[in-house]
Formats: structure tokens, sequence, C-alpha cells
């Protein structure tokens, strides 16, 4: 996992790269903006810290997914991609722009832990293609 963290870093400096992150990702870094909640003007500056802050949640999000997975690039799909039932099928991305990290972490441990949650034909999908 430190490999896809440590692939992150903007050069020389203790910071996550926008530009890193959103290859990563595979979204342009002008929609990186939208993803993280800032505007598109704060990505030239990767030290400000409401974006640092917003990319390591999601940074985190993607990293408990993967240990669930053990793929990151599993863990990045879903993360984009699949939309949890139990969140009115909205996708982890979404979720955590809207601020809602601690209920993805939530959502992703109680996978982990086999929990069922509500028995949507929907979460269900999510549980089966995350927890592959």
């Amino acid at each position: 996992m430190s490999g896809f963290v440590d692939s992150l870093q903007e050069p020389r400096t203790p910071y996550i790269s926008p530009k890193r992150l959103s290859q990563a990702l595979g979204v342009k870094v002008a929609n990186l903006a939208q993803l993280t909640g800032v505007h598109r003007n704060t990505l030239r500056n990767p030290a400000s810290e409401r974006l640092q802050g917003r990319m390591r949640e999601m940074v985190k999000v993607i990293s408990a997914a993967t240990e669930l997975t053990g793929d990151v690039d599993k863990a990045i799909y879903w993360y984009r991609n699949e939309p949890i039932g139990d969140y009115d099928h909205r996708t982890a991305a979404e979720l955590v722009a809207d601020g809602q990290v601690e209920a993805v972490l939530a959502f992703i441990r109680d996978l982990e832990n086999g929990a069922r949650g509500r028995s949507s034909p929907a979460s269900a999908r999510t549980r089966s293609s995350i927890a592959i």
C-alpha cells in the first residue's frame, strides 16, 4: 500500500501531488478540483492545507478499499464508479466530495467485518465487487 501513497508525493515536498493523484484516478487535474471540492485555481498550490486535507481523505478511503480488495486498481475503480446502495446509490467519490469520509470508511469496515448492512441488492453487489 505504501507504494501507492508514495507514488502520489509531490517531488521534494511532504505533499500529495494533485497531478499524480489525478493520474492515479484517471481524471484531468481540472476534474480533481470537483472531486476535492476546491476551486480549480487551488490546485496550483499543492501546499494548500484545504487541498491537502481533501486529498488525504480520498487517499485514506482508497487505501482502506485497497486493503479490502488487495488491488489498488480495483479499489480506485470501486471508489469512482460503484454506487453504494446504502447511501442512495452514490459512489464513494461523491460521498467523500460531500465530506462523508467517515461514512464511507464505516461502510468499508462493515464489509471487512462481514456485516450485511441493509440487505438491498445494490449493497450486496457492492460488497461482492469490493470484497473480491
